[in-house]
Parts: structure tokens; C-alpha cells; sequence
């Protein structure tokens, strides 16, 4: 077994155990790694598997933002460069979501090439996770404005991964066929 298999099995178990209380939104209440695994097999089939630090970075993504987890301890754990990777995606849960959304499509278009890839694969799995399980109490109009703004976030992220981009069309155009946006 390569070290970066090993490492990649690490960073799923270790997501996993951070996320294990979580659940999705959407009413089928899905186990959150779902959508961690999701990400990262986007990424995986996107690039050929070729960017080890890419894929742990989908499956650790949402790890700053949503647990308890630490930079120091990713950096620990999986190195410098996907704890930098995961802070690059965080977004700061001290502002108000307005302000967070609005930031996502203002800073994205300056990101990494990797964060891009990776906020490509994470909105392509949140529109397919609505269409298939859309959360209680969402209205419609909540609904056709997060399709809308994710397609804001990765406008600025095209011309980097035609496959990658493909998958979040065919999810874009089915959310707004689904939702009327």
C-alpha cells in the first residue's frame, strides 16, 4: 500500500470521526461524510486521482469550519499544505451567513487552483443534495437562491477542469429545472 493511499484512508477515518454527529440538511438527514466522500470522489474522478492533497482536502474540508478541529492539528496530521488548503475554503462562522456568502463570491475568483476545484465539487454535491433531499422548511425562493449563488461562487472557477465543471452543470441545470430558477 503507497503512503498517500494510507494517507488518504487516514484523513476519511479522520473525517468521519470529527463529522460523526452531523447529519445533511435535507430531510433524509444523510450522515454528513457522505458529502465529504462525495467531494472528494468528484475530485478524484475529475483529476485522475493525481493530487493526493486535493482529495484529502475534499474529504477535510469542512472540518475548521464545522468541528473542533485545529489548523495546527491538520498541519499535525496531514501536513502544511492541505491544512492550508482547508483554511483556504473556510469560510469564517463569526459573520453573519449573508456576509459569508457574499465573501465566497467576491475571494473565490483570487483563490488557489485547488480551492476552486475543491469549491467546484463541494457546490456540485450541495445542488445535487437538495434536488435529492431538499431540507424541511427551506421555502421555495430559499431554494432557487442558493442554486443561483452557487453558480456565482463557481463562475469564477471555469476553464480550470472541463469534467469537473461538466458535473456541476448537469447538478446546476437539474436544481433549476427542480426549483424554477
Amino acid at each position: 500500500m503507497t503512503h498517500e493511499l494510507v494517507q488518504l484512508v487516514q484523513a476519511a477515518d479522520y473525517a468521519a470521526r470529527q463529522h460523526i454527529a452531523q447529519r445533511r440538511k435535507g430531510d433524509a438527514a444523510e450522515p454528513y461524510i457522505n458529502h465529504l466522500t462525495e467531494v472528494a470522489a468528484l475530485l478524484a474522478e475529475a483529476t485522475d486521482g493525481d493530487d493526493i492533497v486535493l482529495l484529502m482536502g475534499g474529504l477535510l474540508h469542512d472540518t475548521l469550519e464545522d468541528t473542533d478541529s485545529t489548523y495546527e492539528d491538520l498541519v499535525q496530521r496531514f501536513g502544511s499544505e492541505v491544512a492550508a488548503l482547508v483554511a483556504e475554503v473556510t469560510d469564517d462562522k463569526s459573520l453573519r451567513k449573508e456576509e459569508r456568502k457574499r465573501l465566497q463570491i467576491e475571494k473565490t475568483p483570487s483563490k488557489s487552483r485547488r480551492a476552486k476545484l475543491l469549491k467546484i465539487a463541494d457546490k456540485t454535491s450541495n445542488l445535487r443534495s437538495l434536488v435529492r433531499s431538499p431540507p424541511s422548511g427551506w421555502t421555495a425562493e430559499r431554494l432557487r437562491d442558493y442554486v443561483v449563488w452557487a453558480e456565482a461562487v463557481v463562475r469564477s472557477c471555469r476553464g480550470l477542469n472541463a469534467r469537473l465543471e461538466a458535473g456541476f452543470d448537469a447538478a446546476f441545470a437539474e436544481a433549476k429545472r427542480c426549483f424554477g430558477t
